[in-house]
């Protein structure tokens, strides 16, 4: 203990040993001590020494820690000190902490150490897998350090070590369970180290997402209180992003997961929006740019789609434009916000309707495409917000026809408040078109060229805009002002980039133009359109107006390409001769070509939203750079083309036109022929259906005639037999032939329960003649066996409860035979009643009331006699129950006379076999009795003592018989 004494600082003797000396000695230590405190206080002297000589304790002690950690693993404070030391050599957060403001080279040093000791401790893959392993002790002094260990070696060699945790088994599940740890330092670590493990690896992303993760992590975003919480949000924040981005498995996971409807808590701001801290800004911004990775324009179109959808049915949508429209909101939340509401109505139909009806809280409301609009065009504002709100409104008429033709409405005459009260979205772009800040100019252009952007019908439609110049002069068109400042550009003073303005013109002129014929027409109609893009082309300006002649040329190109040859001095042929007198053309392609190989071009083809880092980098558009890429090759082709080609092109069009006049005739045709087909259907139907409707009314007055005419016949036959009633009586019943058969049915009922009655009679005599018999020799057998043994009387008693059963069913059988006898007397009164009817009775009329009697006599008789039946056929299925009882113990006496008969036989057997004992007996007394005689003894007195003792044993006998 001295010499850690000495080593930890205290007083020693003797001169003190340098630090590789000291650390060489604790190694030793390390390595040769048996006992495991010794080792425990060597690693805690290389744990405090670490710091400061981080490279000697690295070089000569990292295989002895490793050693410890692979041995010691019962003791949890010294894995814990090995843990630490470790750390502390191979992590670089220390050294940089104390060297703030020391030179790059000593960073560079510095991370060069960190990273040759990661290599050097990763080299053996078991190391970090015995790293995993003790992550999940549950002791803090093994997991935390362990879990700060393991952040440090991703930190500096990230792909291997993801690399290494991907194939050990359950590396990354185990790792997950950090994340669900009580401690939250453990917790908060865990979230930084998933942050370095996911980084780059979108398999590891997969298996973290798929353990459940978006849930834990939402939870703890909830815990700490959304973006209120603290800077464990924005960890959690920063994995989530990492789980989201670029990994279109995780994307659709956490949609389907119902777990976008989770993050509009995150957005409900308050009123009072004052005194944002920054930590609240800074969680509230990466919540929007989660949001914007989800609805990012570079993920799949259906992913995409599905997730705006998903936005808008959660109300999260609602909830950004409310912070949208809300007041006291940071700029950078403001942009960030706007920039988020962008992409999440891109190309979404839906959310794009939605967004055109949100109102600013203003009085009187404004929609809040105008308000942004003000914002655009106001130089005042910030350039990135100003940016922001163009890309929305981009992002509002992407895909979106209607948005597109209600921009432009605002623009025509016939939908112009003329009141003046309100400021219209065209109004606010023609007033930024016109402004004289060059940005406004741009962005105004640049919004229009959006509401034109793949409609040939507002591209007409945007050439009966008027503008009024100045008072007392005519007004102009709309293409005439913008080619008026084009020309002008020069001579006004702009405050900004003159390049700038006139970029933003011709993009503008560039896509209003693009597959418009009529638009071309008007343009070339001005005589000085056409001078100046030449004049414009052919000379040789500075750098910067080289963009500008490029823009030239491929204007005059789509003069060109779109020409319809309306006007005779601008006709294709002549243009081409123009371009090739006065530029060359070889210039001019070239000058084309200046467009697409320009830095700024390919900045902003990379992606839709623009992102420039000052105003005087904003120069293109990410559509126009579309429309270039699709027009310079094809108006290279056409300036190269030959009259004889375009003669045979034209007539190439005509002929196509032709045909698809012809083919739009026939579909007219068609589509008449279409129509008449489905009225003519519709009437097939209609009539069809009156069809049915009146053979339905026909085939039910055929059957009400036919009715009445059976009624008439009925009536007529009846009155016919009333006439002859008189001639006999059996006429009457003819008349009630309904009754006359219900009689003769009942008389069939009554002869068959006759034939039943007696069929169960003659089984009832078969039954008792048997159970008589079964009595007889029942009786027989109990007095032999009475006299014989007294324990078998309980049959005589079970031979009297069936003697009384049989009595029962007797007087229920003489019930019976008299209710069926009772019946036969009535069927033969009826009978009487039916032959001593009156067979004359005068008239007609006595006739007929005469039958009605005898009708109600009769149907009150039947209903009569069917109950009669019903209580007969009641008992005959009682009877038949009976009859079933009987039989049952019938069968049980049979077993009983059975079992007697044997009994009584093994009795007789037992009695015989007694019988020859005795006999036995008896022959030998008498044998001795003559030996004893012959040998002259006395036997008398004896003979009487053995004749009584005889007597008491054939007494025991006889009661062992009777037991």
């Amino acid at each position: 203990m001295s010499f850690l004494w000495g080593v930890m600082g205290g007083p020693s003797s003797g001169p003190q040993p340098s630090g590789a000396e000291t650390i060489q000695k604790l190694c030793d230590r390390v390595a040769s001590s048996t006992l495991l405190d010794d080792r425990r206080d060597a690693v805690r002297a290389l744990k405090s020494l670490s710091k400061k000589y981080r490279l000697e304790v690295g070089t000569q002690a990292m295989e002895h820690l490793i050693h410890v950690l692979q041995t010691d693993r019962s003791d949890s404070e010294i894995i814990g000190y090995a843990l630490d030391t470790l750390y502390n050599v191979i992590s670089n957060d220390l050294e940089e902490e104390e060297q703030d403001d020391s030179e790059e080279e000593n960073l560079t040093k510095v991370d060069d150490l960190g990273s040759q000791f990661t290599e050097i401790f990763i080299k053996q893959h078991e190391n970090v897998t015995l790293l995993l392993t003790l992550v999940e002790e549950f002791d803090f002094h093994v997991r935390w350090p362990g879990v700060k260990l393991l952040t440090s070696l991703l930190k500096q060699q990230g792909p291997q070590v993801q690399q290494i945790i991907l194939v050990s088994p359950m590396g990354v599940s185990r790792l997950m369970d950090l994340l669900a740890d009580s401690r939250e330092v453990i917790r908060n670590d865990g979230v930084l180290l998933l942050q370095q493990l996911t980084k780059s690896n979108a398999a590891i992303q997969k298996i973290v997402a798929f353990e459940n993760a978006f849930e834990r992590l939402l939870d703890i975003i909830t815990e700490e209180g959304n973006s209120d919480g603290g800077i464990v949000v924005e960890d959690c924040l920063l994995l989530l992003q990492n789980l989201l981005k670029n990994n279109n498995s995780n994307q659709n996971f956490f949609k389907e997961g119902s777990y976008i409807q989770r993050m509009k808590p995150w957005f409900e701001v308050g009123d009072d929006n004052c005194g944002w801290s920054a930590q609240k800004v800074t969680n509230l911004h990466l919540m929007l740019q989660l949001v914007r990775v989800l609805v990012s324009p570079t993920n799949p179109p259906g992913a995409t789609s599905s997730c705006q959808k998903a936005m808008f049915h959660c109300g999260l949508l609602q909830q950004l434009c409310t912070i949208l429209m809300a007041t006291g909101v940071p700029a950078d939340i403001l942009t960030e916000t706007i920039n988020t509401v962008s992409e999440v109505i891109r190309g979404c139909q839906m959310n794009q309707d939605y967004f055109a009806s949100v109102n600013a809280p203003s009085n009187p409301p404004r929609p809040a495409i105008v308000v942004l609009l003000m914002s655009m065009v106001n130089e005042r504002q910030p350039f990135v917000l100003r940016c922001a709100v163009l890309y929305c409104f981009q992002c509002f008429l992407y895909k979106n026809q209607k948005g597109q033709g209600e921009i432009v409405s605002t623009l025509l005459p016939s939908t112009i408040d003329a009141t003046g009260n309100s400021v219209s979205a065209g109004q606010l772009l023609c007033g930024g078109l016109f402004s004289t800040d060059s940005l406004s100019n741009w962005c105004a252009a640049v919004a229009l060229a959006h509401a034109l952007q793949e409609n040939a019908t507002l591209k007409e439609q945007l050439l009966r805009v008027q503008l009024a110049t100045s008072i007392g002069n005519p007004p102009v068109s709309l293409l005439q002002q913008c080619t008026n400042i084009l020309s002008q550009g020069d001579k006004i003073d702009r405050r900004g980039s003159k390049v700038q303005t006139r970029v933003g013109l011709l993009m503008l002129l560039c896509t209003w133009l693009s597959n418009c014929s009529i638009a071309v027409t008007h343009f070339l109609h001005n005589p000085a359109n056409i001078p100046f893009l030449t004049g414009q082309i052919a000379e040789n300006l500075g750098e910067e107006e080289q963009l500008v002649q490029g823009l030239c040329a491929l204007l005059l190109g789509i003069s060109i390409y779109y020409n319809d040859n309306s006007l005779e001095n601008y006709r294709k042929e002549k243009l081409k001769q123009l371009i090739e007198k006065r530029i060359g053309r070889e210039n001019f392609i070239e000058k084309l070509g200046f467009i697409s190989k320009h830095e700024l071009y390919s900045r902003a083809a990379q992606k839709p939203q623009p992102g420039f880092s000052s105003p005087e980098h904003m120069m293109f558009d990410h559509e126009f750079t579309k429309l270039v890429k699709e027009l310079e090759g094809v108006i290279s082709k056409a300036i190269y083309k030959s009259s004889e080609e375009d003669k045979k092109e034209e007539e190439v069009k005509k002929t196509l036109e032709q045909h698809d006049n012809i083919v739009t005739q026939y579909k007219k045709v068609i589509r008449e022929q279409d129509q008449e087909l489905e009225e003519l259907k519709q009437r097939i139907t209609t009539l069809m259906s009156q069809n049915e409707q009146l053979q339905a009314t026909v085939t039910q007055q055929v059957s009400q005639i036919q009715q009445h005419k059976d009624q008439y016949n009925l009536l007529k036959v009846q009155l016919g037999k009333d006439i002859q009633h008189h001639n006999s009586h059996g006429d009457t019943f003819q008349m009630n032939g309904i009754q006359t058969e219900e009689v003769s049915k009942l008389k069939e009922e009554l002869e068959e329960w006759k034939n039943k009655h007696e069929l169960l009679q003659g089984q009832i005599r078969e039954k008792d003649f048997l159970i008589e018999k079964l009595k007889s020799s029942q009786l027989e057998i109990g007095t032999t066996e009475l006299s014989s043994q007294n324990s078998r009387s309980g049959g005589l008693e079970h031979n009297n409860e069936l003697q009384k059963e049989l009595e029962m069913l007797r007087s229920q059988l003489q019930l019976q035979s008299a209710e069926i006898n009772q019946l036969l007397i009535e069927n033969q009164k009826l009978q009487v009643m039916n032959t001593t009817a009156d067979p004359v009775l005068g008239d007609s009329g006595a006739i007929v009331t005469h039958s009605s009697e005898l009708e109600g006599q009769l149907e009150q008789q039947i209903k009569e006699l069917k109950s009669e039946v019903k209580a007969l056929s009641e008992e005959k299925e009682s009877l038949k129950q009976h009859l079933d009882s009987s039989s049952s113990t019938v069968a049980i006496l049979q077993d009983e006379k059975i079992k007697l008969q044997q009994e009584v036989a093994e009795s007789k057997k037992e009695q015989d076999d007694l019988l020859v004992l005795l006999a036995d007996q008896d022959q030998k007394l008498s044998a001795l009795k003559i030996k004893l005689k012959d040998l002259g003894v006395p036997v008398e007195d004896e003979d009487d003592i053995e004749s009584g003792d005889q007597g008491d044993e054939d007494e025991d006998v006889e009661e062992e018989e009777q037991e």
